[in-house]
């Protein structure tokens, strides 16, 4: 997956005048905020008037070559070590949780297929998914239970989060790498069967999607599920306890 690079301002908005100690306001804001802000959360914070997009334009310029930089992540910002600065910070990466390869490929399914059920996630892995493979991709903030599907039952869909993108240096989910470049990856062969396509995803394409009405937080999608198996029919234990890794990140 590529890495995080600069936020590349736009020429219409970085040859805008802006004042100086908004652009300061702007930068305490995204400085000291936990989490990336959207243009929304920083105008509440600025005078009235402020031109957001013109300042972030203009810092994002500013730091360009920086040790950090303003990164755009999703519809957010915030401010981040520089990618070819990652080698001095490798001691000081706080280690994440090693994931297994159950919980990578329900992972993959949901980033390439959202907003998608967990039956449906069954259907393309051919095989059961345990709570406990929800529970790690949940905890872990990548993903999020995004609404209910107008079918019988009303089953919840998953979709990935902000942190996901961070977290893979994504802006937006169009770039995650296509079918050559997972196969330059190593991650498929050319044993692959006829018609063979790498998904598209387009999580907001669903008009058979409901968002989660108040009060609904999709729990209980997330009890055993009660269907009859087949018989012999494939199925996977539940994810073992969280491990970690030296040089952090998810790992198979």
């Amino acid at each position: 997956m590529s890495n995080e690079t600069p936020l590349e301002a736009p020429q219409e908005v970085a040859l805008l005048p802006v004042d100086a100690t908004q652009i300061r306001m702007v930068e305490a804001v995204l400085f000291a905020a936990e989490e990336p802000l959207d243009i929304a959360n920083i105008k509440d914070k600025l005078p009235e008037g402020a031109d957001v997009p013109a300042l972030l334009a203009t810092i994002g310029e500013t730091y360009a070559t920086a040790g950090f930089n303003l990164q755009k992540v999703g519809h957010k910002y915030a401010f981040r070590s520089a990618p070819d600065l990652a080698h001095v910070l490798q001691k000081h990466i706080v280690q994440q949780r090693r994931l297994s390869r159950a919980a990578l490929e329900t992972l993959a399914i949901v980033a390439y297929h959202q907003p998608v059920t967990r039956a449906e996630i069954e259907d393309i892995r051919g095989v059961s998914v345990s709570k406990g493979t929800l529970d790690v991709l949940l905890e872990s903030a990548w993903v999020k239970i995004r609404g209910r599907r107008r079918v019988p039952g009303r089953p919840v869909t998953y979709g990935t989060t902000d942190g996901f993108l961070l977290h893979f240096g994504l802006e937006t989910l169009k770039d995650l790498p296509g079918l050559d470049e997972l196969k330059a990856a190593g991650l498929l062969d050319d044993r692959l069967p006829p018609g063979f396509a790498v998904p598209a995803p387009d999580p907001d394409s669903d008009p058979n999607e409901d968002a989660l009405a108040q009060g609904d937080d999709g729990s209980d999608e997330l009890e055993p599920l009660e269907m009859d198996l087949t018989e012999g029919a494939p199925t996977e234990t539940e994810d073992a306890p969280t491990e970690t890794d030296e040089e952090g990140g998810a790992t198979p």
